[in-house]
């Protein structure tokens, strides 16, 4: 049965590129709404968590390709833990908390180098 709610649709698509082994190699993402257009955009790496509504669980799906480095996940992690740090308060004004979060995240920033350390 169709939500009355939804006044519009976005598509995403991801394509994932495989070896002979299964390992990505290659990855792009385009998105129907993307500002820049709808042709695709190579990337390195995906996360993406599903909330099950039923079950109320996080589906999980982490890909990366051969070539990331670890200093670019190292950078991607703190940049996604800082946005679910900011996401989490949005979601749930539980300032206290999203204030440890990002507490965290920065020391996960500094111990990676993925930022400065602070002297």
């Amino acid at each position: 049965m169709a939500n009355p709610n939804v006044k519009k649709k976005s598509r995403i698509i991801v394509d994932v590129g495989l070896d002979e082994t299964n390992m990505p190699v290659t990855m792009t993402w385009s998105a129907s709404d993307n500002p820049a257009g709808p042709q695709s955009q190579a990337c390195k790496a995906m996360l993406l968590s599903l909330f099950d509504e039923q079950t109320k669980e996080t589906l999980k799906i982490d890909l990366w390709t051969k070539e990331m480095q670890v200093l670019e996940m190292d950078r991607m992690f703190y940049q996604t833990l800082r946005g679910l740090a900011d996401t989490y308060f949005r979601a749930t004004q539980n300032k206290e908390l999203a204030n440890q979060m990002q507490q965290f995240v920065f020391y996960f920033g500094q111990a990676t180098g993925a930022i400065p350390k602070e002297e």
